[in-house]
């Protein structure tokens, strides 16, 4: 595949990658601060949706065409700001991962706070501030990401 083409499939997944990320971060942070338990209920639903339909998969993507582009444009796989990269990718997926289950978890008891009618339990307040807590280092490694792909740094 020609270089081009693989950048650009690099650089559209990535802004799938960090836009849902942000995006559903937002959403959630603020939906959440409102405590309309409705409104959380669903709008937990369509940021698990997200990250399986967008984030899941880019974060396949990205890592395919990384490699690949290292290879087509003959950078050295051990240069620092790759190994940089890849470590901060780690971390980020690192986090990400508990992050999906803990927002599986806040559909779920969002969705049956909203059918009976009653108020967030405890155990979300909880799940939320780990929430919250993962997803810092992750959305400062990818800023930090995304500057060593540009800067590229020697």
């Amino acid at each position: 595949m020609d270089y081009v083409v693989v950048k650009w499939l690099h650089i559209l997944s990535s802004t799938f990658l960090f836009g849902t990320g942000i995006g559903s971060a937002w959403y959630m942070l603020f939906v959440t601060m409102s405590r309309d338990v409705r409104a959380i209920a669903v709008v937990a639903r369509n940021v698990v949706i997200a990250d399986w339909v967008f984030t899941a998969t880019t974060a396949v993507i990205q890592p395919l065409t990384g490699f690949y582009l290292i290879h087509l444009a003959g950078y050295p796989i051990h240069s620092k700001w790759i190994m940089w990269s890849i470590a901060l990718y780690v971390l980020a997926g690192a986090c990400w991962l508990p992050v999906v289950w803990i927002q599986m978890r806040l559909r779920d008891l969002s969705a049956e706070a909203a059918r009976t009618n009653s108020e967030l339990p405890p155990q979300y307040w909880r799940l939320f501030k780990t929430w919250v807590a993962l997803g810092i280092p992750a959305f400062a490694a990818f800023v930090f990401i995304f500057w060593l792909m540009v800067a590229k740094p020697m």
